[in-house]
């Protein structure tokens, strides 16, 4: 039983990330608890954003330079894959085509205008933010956002686990084949419960505005993929990753200024 969970914790780290894993089989047994370890990726999102901000900071580097480098965090730690996804679709929904157009364009890896046009909207959104998170130099903020990349993902998680798959033969549906769904969701819903103490903990006016964001976020998601696609894919989990994480460096910006502790 270790073995097999030591495998499926690389290969959500494997699937998910760029950091180095030894070599796993993705046999159906090591892939039954995958989905529970994708948190984790996100822990280590956050842990690599604390360390490389108490780096510039040690080094004395601006806000500019701080803010870029927090940006870039969770492309280089992931590859990019949750981007490439909402990239994808940005240029589905956009086209007003029917289910099983948008459902194609989603497989189509040329990117189109509205992808292009996505991609600056994200991250000049999630510039503004991060910006004015840095400026106030507070911890606990990055404290917030850490547990908020776990959060995307244990709902991301769920959502692969409970949303009917709009492709019968994707990656999504693969992985919900294989997956010990009733288990695997209720150790996402621990997950999501421990987290939102952590955050509340934390600061509890920022940590609850942060979680709260993280669920009406999730709560668009399931409304876009369900009347848009008839289900979810492993792009649209991507797509509800970035949304959900941009929200919520926009939300505790807005917040932390509104109410100063």
């Amino acid at each position: 039983m270790m073995k097999s969970l030591w495998n499926s914790f690389k290969i959500a780290f494997a699937m998910f990330s760029k950091i180095p894993m030894p070599q796993a089989d993705w046999s159906e047994e090591n892939m039954r608890y995958m989905l529970c370890f994708f948190p984790f990726v996100g822990a280590a999102v956050g842990a690599v954003m604390l360390a490389v901000e108490w780096i510039c900071r040690y080094l004395g580097m601006s806000n500019g330079f701080i803010t870029v480098a927090l940006m870039l965090v969770p492309v280089f730690v992931t590859g990019g894959i949750h981007v490439d996804g909402l990239l994808d679709t940005s240029d589905a929904l956009s086209s007003w085509r029917d289910r099983e157009k948008r459902l194609e364009i989603l497989k189509d890896s040329h990117a189109g205008a509205f992808a292009v046009i996505t991609a600056c909207v994200y991250f000049l959104a999630m510039y503004g933010g991060m910006s004015q998170i840095v400026e106030q130099d507070n911890r606990e903020m990055l404290y917030i956002l850490a547990a908020g990349c776990m959060v995307s993902r244990c709902l991301s998680g769920i959502g692969v686990i409970t949303l009917p798959k709009a492709n019968a033969n994707g990656t999504v549906a693969e992985f919900s084949r294989k997956a010990q769904d009733t288990r695997v969701r209720n150790i996402l819903v621990v997950y999501l419960i421990l987290l939102a103490v952590f955050m509340a903990w934390i600061q509890p006016v920022w940590g609850i505005a942060a979680f709260v964001t993280a669920l009406l976020v999730f709560w668009f998601y399931i409304h876009k993929a369900m009347k848009y696609f008839g289900g979810t894919t492993g792009d649209l989990s991507g797509y509800f990753l970035c949304l959900c994480e941009v929200w919520i460096v926009l939300v505790v910006a807005v917040v932390t200024v509104v109410y100063k502790v």
